[in-house]
């Protein structure tokens, strides 16, 4: 194809500099990326040119090769001064510190030479591993640590268990720890990569090379299972624990524990039981009782200090008394005695709640699923709960949440093996998976998904259920509970409880849609076919296949999305909401593959399987996507006619998908005939979508802002709001999303004046759109270089008219 040449961009110039430097360094990005403190997936777009790098990238890239920047600062200027400010919402909004560090202990005692060697590791290397045998103090003295530099790390203290040596549950896998991680940094989902753990690592380092925040990575198995949670270059620190030494780190210092000294420990049982020390004290009264309990308690922090627990409750005990009462529960020394003991002094109601909560099979836990798995009222958990934490048998490293030590989970899941029937414990486990079950749907209740999902058949609701002020407060309890509703369908797998592994990936659909990767969306759906297959219902095997298909399709693998949608649609039983279910899911998967046409007519069928259904929230959603799709289509009048008509349905949250999207497309279909209408309608919605924190949906309405300014003539103004959209896309992992928007871009540039820049976005679209088979975006694109083209070079204009029609043809028409 023949076209004159356009003036070269800056951005391109810059990064073909880039690449030269790339070259200069023999590196390739992976290490390039690494040795400049940069993210790959970054680094690549700069050297690409699709994104502006910031200055000090530039700064970093050219010290590893040992080149002044200086010279490129002109030219990074003129690519940068296009960029708009963030939005002044943006510009004023920081989330708040999050601070996750456990308690500190009030009764923290000796360990000065290791404290030092700690905090000397993090000075020195911004990293340190505590290594010991269980119950020494490792996590006490990590904590104690961390709060002391606590001050040192402005910008957020986080805390992970890794679960490491937690008995009966596996170690908590990188790509789900660096997920939780993120999250509680507040990185938006959008930013976060759906699936490689590699791409998650980068991205890790990336958000603390800006920060300095200080890392717990609690309980770790092994070197492996922590590489990719360290940070690389910048200020941020990590402390690690784990019983053993992780020798494959070799960048980060080890600093064993042992145990406590005899001086040290009995100094730590006189502060917990409440001694006031001196020789009228109860440990000086008794020198051989004492050192016989320091004995039995193995000198390790966490036994001393369940004796203590007992000491402080008993006042007219004797250390005689104590030894004794330790001793009659077991001959050996450690914590078990010290457990024995103080399980002993329990109320019989208290000794069968401390018992059963060695069922449970997450890491933390609330009062609810405590109440839940002992059959009784919550206040009568709560109260439990606050007299085992008295006992120290339970912790509570935060408030409304809390755990036990991986030696007393240990205790407790032996002792209820052996003192409560089998009967017992099965009904009990079912308690904890008929509350989680039914827990997560009433959370998924408060989420705005676009059309609610069913109620839950699996077991008998709970007795009580946490109250969802809110989407917020909704999302923020799956946040806390994902690693135990990810156990709970390990245990119900492994109990053959096939009802509970079917449904409990179904509520969790909305939560993933916001933080999670698709390769856990997969692997969950694909549990969930394999119990539906083992029930041998029909319906809920066909609602698997959809579910599955909608996994694949989030994935990006549309092949394998269209199947299992073609074998869900085979095995529907005339439900109509299924139906309609599997319609929405058919059309927009079509619809991301370019077409037009048939979506629209797979939307208005959904509508009226929804009607059929009485599921009105459906219908305004299906209702919503034929609307936009008859917008792209040119069908202005009844794309807003529709749009309005989604808007007067009545919803407790005013930024639920459904009216999110009818908002967008009739601020874009009235802009030209009512802008002031059309203008409120968008900014409202982009408002909606900062509340909620969703960058795709931001760009979105920062792109049909653009698209909307355009259509007004006002074309400054638009590209002031494209160019807002792209700086937003170009934080994210999705280039997928950017086919959509690059088209109308280019014609608000060409109108502008801009052609070049025009002719490099349609351009982009010819890159992007034939890997995704996204062929209506192709044929715009081609349209776009045509009318471009039209007055300097018709011939190539000819050219890409021709192209344009080819793909056009191929196009299916609606059936």
């Amino acid at each position: 194809m023949r076209e004159r040449t356009a003036p070269i961009d800056p951005r391109d110039e810059l990064a073909a500099r880039l690449r030269l430097i790339q070259e200069l360094s023999g590196l390739g990005v992976r290490a390039l990326a690494r040795d400049a403190g940069l993210s790959s997936s970054s680094l690549s777009r700069y050297l690409n040119g699709r994104t502006v790098p910031p200055w000090p990238a530039v700064v970093a890239l050219c010290r590893l090769v040992k080149r002044d920047p200086r010279p490129l600062r002109p030219l990074w200027e003129r690519t940068a001064a296009a960029l708009p400010a963030p939005p002044e919402t943006s510009r004023r909004f920081r989330p708040p510190v999050r601070d996750e560090l456990p308690r500190d202990v009030p009764d923290f005692i000796g360990r000065e030479e290791r404290l030092a060697a700690v905090l000397a590791a993090i000075e020195s290397h911004r990293a340190v591993s505590v290594d010991g045998m269980a119950g020494v103090g490792k996590t006490c003295l990590a904590v104690h640590a961390a709060h002391r530099l606590a001050a040192d790390f402005p910008d957020g203290r986080l805390y992970v268990d890794l679960h490491g040596f937690t008995e009966g549950r596996p170690p908590l896998d990188p790509d789900s720890a660096l997920r939780t991680l993120l999250a509680a940094l507040d990185v938006p989902s959008d930013k976060v990569p759906q699936d490689g753990l590699e791409r998650l690592a980068a991205c890790w380092r990336s958000e603390l090379a800006r920060r300095r925040v200080l890392v717990v990575l609690d309980n770790a198995a092994d070197a492996g299972q922590v590489r990719p949670l360290l940070p690389g270059a910048g200020p941020s620190a990590t402390l690690i624990t784990s019983r053993n030494r992780l020798v494959g780190l070799e960048e980060v210092p080890p600093v064993s524990l042992d145990v406590l000294s005899p001086a040290e420990s009995a100094e730590l049982l006189a502060r917990a039981g409440g001694d006031p020390g001196g020789p009228d004290g109860r440990l000086a009264r008794d020198p051989a009782a004492t050192a016989e309990v320091l004995r039995l308690c193995g000198h390790l922090p966490l036994a001393l200090r369940l004796a203590g627990a007992r000491l402080r409750h008993r006042p007219g005990w004797t250390m005689g008394v104590l030894a004794e009462r330790m001793a009659g529960g077991a001959g050996d020394t450690g914590v078990d005695p010290a457990f024995a003991m103080s399980v002993r002094q329990l109320s019989r109601a208290q000794g069968r709640l401390f018992r059963l909560l060695g069922l449970l099979p997450g890491a933390s836990f609330d009062e609810y699923v405590v109440a839940a798995v002992a059959g009784v009222p919550v206040l009568d958990a709560r109260a439990a709960l606050e007299e085992l934490v008295d006992a120290h048998l339970v912790q509570q490293p935060v408030p409304d949440r809390h755990r036990l030590h991986d030696l007393v989970h240990r205790y407790a899941r032996r002792a209820v093996a052996e003192q409560e029937p089998a009967a017992e414990r099965e009904r009990a486990l079912g308690r904890v998976l008929d509350y989680y079950v039914h827990a997560a749907a009433a959370a998924d209740a408060a989420m705005p998904f676009p059309a609610p999902a069913r109620p839950p058949a699996a077991g008998r609701a709970p007795d009580a259920l946490p109250r969802f002020a809110g989407k917020h407060a909704a999302f923020a309890w799956f946040v806390a509970e994902y690693g135990n509703l990810m156990a709970a369908i390990e245990t119900a797998a492994a109990a053959g409880a096939d009802t509970h592994v079917h449904e409990l990936p179904r509520y969790l659909r909305a939560y993933f849609a916001r933080r999670c990767g698709t390769t856990h969306l997969n692997a969950l759906f694909e549990r969930s076919l394999a119990a539906a297959e083992r029930l041998g219902d029909p319906a809920r095997l066909a609602e698997s296949y959809s579910d599955l298909g909608f996994a694949r399709y989030n994935a990006g693998r549309p092949a394998e999305a269209a199947a299992a949608y073609d074998a869900a649609g085979a095995l529907l039983p005339g439900d109509p909401r299924a139906e309609a279910e599997l319609a929405m899911r058919r059309g927009q998967l079509l619809w991301d593959g370019g077409h037009a046409a048939e979506p629209l007519e797979l939307f208005r069928l959904a509508g009226r399987l929804y009607g059929k259904a009485g599921c009105p929230a459906g219908a305004a959603h299906a209702a919503a996507a034929q609307a936009w799709t008859m917008l792209q289509l040119g069908e202005d009048a009844g794309a807003a006619r529709l749009a309005g008509d989604v808007l007067e349905v009545p919803h407790a949250d005013p930024g639920w998908p459904p009216a999110l999207t009818a908002r967008i497309t009739l601020g874009v279909a009235i802009a030209g005939a009512r802008p002031d209408e059309a203008l409120a309608h968008l900014h409202r919605a982009l408002a909606l979508a900062r509340d909620d924190g969703h960058l795709h949906n931001q760009a979105w309405c920062l792109n049909c802002l653009g698209v909307a300014l355009r259509r007004m003539g006002r074309y400054q103004e638009a590209l002031a709001k494209h160019r807002e959209a792209f700086a937003l896309l170009d934080e994210l992992f999705a280039e997928e999303w950017k086919v959509h928007f690059l088209n109308g871009y280019g014609e608000t540039c060409r109108l502008a004046g801009l052609p070049g820049e025009a002719l490099r976005l349609h351009r982009q679209v010819l890159e992007l759109a034939p890997a995704l088979g996204n062929r209506h975006q192709q044929v715009r694109a081609h349209e776009g270089i045509a009318v471009v083209l039209d007055e300097t070079d018709p011939a190539a204009a000819a050219e890409h008219r021709a192209a344009g029609l080819a793909l056009l043809q191929e196009l299916p028409l609606a059936g």
